[in-house]
């Protein structure tokens, strides 16, 4: 159901994005944008696990400077079929984790210092469990797609101004000045819906190759009470890879359509629900 969902969403993000380049610049309008698209598509899709390990400030570690934490991630990506990820370590006192990398072939996962100091053995095996399915799910590349067609909506405008005039005078003033106004807070709610379901998803996925899902649900409460507590110094842009939005805003109703990830309560609502028996 999550990836049906994300099908949808995405399905919708096209749709918006084709009608922003119509509308804004007919034919050669969308084009503009397709281009600028794709080429911010490239660059994060191959260069994003460098970059997002510099702006975590990560070092990559092997069995010799962590070996518990690579045979712990060796483990589970066996039983996850997955080959090895590099593993890395961000020097951060909020425990938490991301995965990145451009397929299960060049993936990263990553812990913070944090989580190696508070969270207990079982619970981190929850932990990467999750960032072992955002890789098996190859959800970077789909967040990656996403992110790369809000930003062709959103810079659109500004294309245009520098890529020429429209071909056609088809559509109405009105709806053009809508579009420009709406249209980038549309395209950034559509991507924070797909993110929400990722996560969902991972969640899903990593309780499968653990083989249980308390460790997770337990992890999951404990990161959320200490991102509360002990605040992380990383850009907005790689905060929504961590397993808990370590920048997220608390609450609930129209804040939720804003958040990259699910309330903590409804994932571990959903994690419970996966126990035998209930």
């Amino acid at each position: 159901m999550n990836n049906v969902k994300t099908f949808v969403l995405m399905a919708g993000l096209m749709g918006l994005f084709l009608l922003a380049g119509q509308l804004l610049g007919g034919s050669q309008g969308l084009v503009i944008a397709l281009v600028f698209g794709s080429l911010f598509n490239f660059v994060m899709y191959y260069f994003s696990d460098k970059l997002v390990l510099r702006m975590y400030g990560a070092q990559i570690v092997g069995p010799e400077q962590a070996p518990e934490l690579y045979a712990m991630v060796d483990r589970l990506r066996q039983r996850a079929g997955l080959p090895m990820p590099v593993i890395a370590v961000a020097p951060h006192e909020q425990p938490n984790a991301f995965a990145t990398g451009r397929n299960p072939e060049h993936a990263v996962v990553a812990v913070t210092t944090g989580i190696l100091k508070y969270v207990p053995p079982e619970e981190l095996e929850g932990v990467l469990a999750h960032e072992l399915a955002h890789v098996k799910n190859r959800d970077m590349l789909i967040s990656t797609v996403a992110a790369g067609i809000a930003g062709a909506i959103s810079n659109l405008p500004y294309l245009l101004l520098f890529g020429g005039g429209r071909d056609d005078d088809n559509a109405h003033p009105a709806a053009r000045l809508a579009l420009m106004l709406l249209g980038p807070i549309g395209a950034m709610l559509i991507q924070f819906a797909i993110s929400r379901q990722r996560e969902f998803e991972a969640d899903r996925v990593g309780a499968e190759i653990l083989g249980r899902p308390m460790p997770l649900a337990n992890a999951l409460r404990r990161l959320d009470a200490l991102a509360q507590r002990i605040p992380m110094d990383v850009a907005p842009a790689v905060a929504p890879l961590a397993q808990v939005n370590p920048l997220a805003a608390r609450g609930g109703g129209m804040l939720k359509l804003f958040s990259t990830h699910p309330p903590t309560e409804e994932r571990v609502a959903r994690l419970e629900a996966m126990v035998p028996g209930r």
